[in-house]
């Protein structure tokens, strides 16, 4: 049979055993589990402006920051209502009543199952990419597939886009001060209508530099990313300050939540107006 330490021989070699370890810990033979990395922190929030005077002496946009690509979400809603009227124009008809069934609610109430039928019927991003080559659009790329609100685009494309709703501008596409609008005139008045009647509860944004009653006509978009759990947050369109019209594109990306993106892209109008 085998023998068995006594009790106080095992104690001693217990002992014997804690001593090394210690001694080994010591001079870092050995090493504790290592704590958790930090967590990365969140981007920071980031918004770009640009801002036209329409009734001053220059056509060129002041910008408010880096004039990268944001993501639209609901602002495309105009984009894609100009690609549907430049479609019935080249055909020389009206919008059908069911079109207008769709357009209405797409601008006014930010509809997306109706956008999501005109994104369709203009032929998805390759319908808005052909319609933005004869807006003057450079920097605006259609979301894939049925995303439509994954569009990419920039606040000096939102003005190029603006200009060709409220000031028939047509500069940026053929250089000529002659040469006809892109939208004729009853398609502008159309889209200009329709982003004059959004709902009360979507007339924040851009809107925010004008005092109470001064004319505007906007849309906003608002995204919440599922990969991030971030907010897109944007607003297009004109304003009336101190008698001048003024067209405004904000757009926005890392807000937490869409009432921190709302304030950022309010405050972001302000000073870039200012």
């Amino acid at each position: 049979m085998p023998s068995h330490p006594s009790p106080t021989t095992a104690r001693t070699r217990a002992g014997a055993l804690l001593t090394s370890v210690a001694a080994l810990l010591s001079v870092g033979a050995l090493h504790p589990a290592p704590a958790a990395a930090a967590a990365a922190p969140a981007p920071s929030p980031h918004a770009t402006a640009a801002v036209l005077d329409l009734d001053g002496a220059g056509r060129t946009p002041v910008l408010h920051g880096q004039d990268s690509a944001y993501d639209t979400a609901s602002i495309v809603k105009v984009d894609i209502l100009a690609a549907l009227l430049l479609r019935a124009q080249d055909a020389g008809r009206q919008l059908t009543a069911d079109e207008r069934g769709h357009a209405e609610p797409m601008i006014e109430r930010s509809d997306n199952t109706a956008a999501n039928a005109l994104w369709r019927e203009i032929g998805q991003a390759p319908g808005l990419a052909a319609a933005n080559k004869r807006l003057g659009l450079t920097s605006t790329t259609g979301g894939p597939g049925a995303k439509w609100g994954l569009t990419r685009t920039t606040a000096s494309d939102q003005i190029r886009l603006l200009r060709a709703v409220f000031d028939g501008d047509t500069t940026a596409r053929s250089g000529s001060s002659t040469a006809k609008p892109v939208l004729n005139a009853k398609s502008r008045t159309y889209v200009r209508t329709l982003m004059g009647k959004v709902i009360p509860e979507q007339t924040w944004g851009v809107s925010a530099v004008g005092g109470s009653g001064t004319p505007r006509a906007l849309k906003n978009g608002w995204l919440q990313r599922n990969t991030s759990g971030l907010w897109d947050v944007n607003s297009v369109g004109q304003v009336t300050v101190k008698g001048h019209r003024c067209l405004v594109a904000v757009l926005s990306n890392g807000s937490a939540s869409m009432s921190d993106g709302i304030s950022l892209v309010e405050r972001t109008a302000r000073v870039a107006v200012a």
